[in-house]
């Protein structure tokens, strides 16, 4: 018996240690492995027709029009762009935590200001939109401040209210939007700007959200403050001229910027949101629990080389 005993307290602690590690919880995953574990299916690729290259000195801004919540201020912004209308023009305001915007900066003087070629100067709201099935919205666990719902559709951040039957989207750091005056049919699309702040959402419905920055945020986000009212820029001198505006769709494939952004309607993107509601990674030591709408984050890759490309 002497000579099983140790044979059987070995086994027995083999045992328990295969018990305790049945029993214990599997480990949080992180973000990056979320993504580690994402299938190219889980990515999309941009629509050429609805992405806009605007070339800065600095390098370029890839921006993805929202058509499906302002489809009006996408196509007239499409017109303007192959107008070469903000070929040459400038960044105009730079407001710190709040917005970058750029436009024509003789636009209040009739006799200097830049021809619409064929655009509109005026486009009709599209602050909101009817919800429904053709658009998936995948909704977040918590709750918001500015709206019964919030979550993400089509890939963008958005809130809705089941009560009224409407979506809108979200003033998230990276949205932009078509500047207007006071009147709500003025915002052409002609001026534009991107949120560089703290998320404004106080705007949300009140101004038409057209798209949002993809990559070069950081061109838009450091450049100098503006010294004048909201940030405008008070001398010419001040102003980061505009080299071009160019869709996708209009260059060549090969000066392109193939990227890949993360669906929005997956179970990858599900997870994702959890493991940033629940930070459980070793540097973390209290997980929030939560997640604010405009704090979930929608990553963006560069796109594998595919044939044809």
């Amino acid at each position: 018996m002497k000579t099983l005993a140790p044979l059987i307290l070995a086994s027995l602690a083999c045992f328990a240690s295969t018990a305790h590690a049945a029993d214990a919880p599997a480990k949080p995953v992180t973000m990056q492995q979320v993504l580690d574990a994402s299938k190219p299916s889980d990515w999309r690729r941009p629509d050429p027709n609805d992405t806009l290259y605007l070339d800065l000195p600095a390098g370029r801004v890839v921006i993805e029009l929202a058509p499906a919540f302002a489809p009006l201020h996408a196509d007239n912004i499409r017109t303007l762009v192959r107008e070469h209308y903000f070929d040459g023009l400038a960044i105009l305001r730079v407001q710190d935590n709040f917005v970058t915007q750029w436009g024509d900066p003789e636009a209040e003087h009739a006799e200097r200001a830049r021809a619409f070629g064929k655009a509109s100067r005026t486009v009709s709201p599209e602050f909101e939109r009817v919800s429904g099935p053709a658009l998936t919205f995948t909704k977040l666990p918590d709750g918001d401040v500015y709206a019964p719902e919030v979550g993400f559709a089509n890939g963008l951040p958005a809130a809705r209210d089941p009560k009224s039957g409407k979506t809108w989207l979200a003033h998230c750091y990276g949205m932009v939007g078509a500047g207007r005056d006071n009147g709500v049919e003025s915002g052409s699309g002609a001026e534009l700007y991107v949120v560089i702040g703290q998320a404004p959402r106080q705007l949300d419905r009140n101004i038409a959200l057209v798209g949002r920055v993809v990559q070069g945020m950081e061109l838009l986000a450091s450049l100098p403050r503006g010294t004048g009212a909201l940030g405008f820029y008070e001398k010419p001198e001040q102003r980061l001229p505009i080299r071009s505006v160019r869709l996708a769709a209009d260059v060549p494939a090969a000066e392109r910027t193939p990227l890949e952004i993360l669906r929005t309607d997956t179970p990858t993107f599900s997870a994702l949101v959890e493991a940033r509601r629940n930070r459980r990674d070793d540097w973390y030591k209290v997980p929030a629990g939560k997640i604010e709408l405009c704090n979930v984050p929608l990553p963006v890759r560069a796109a594998p080389a595919r044939a044809g490309d």
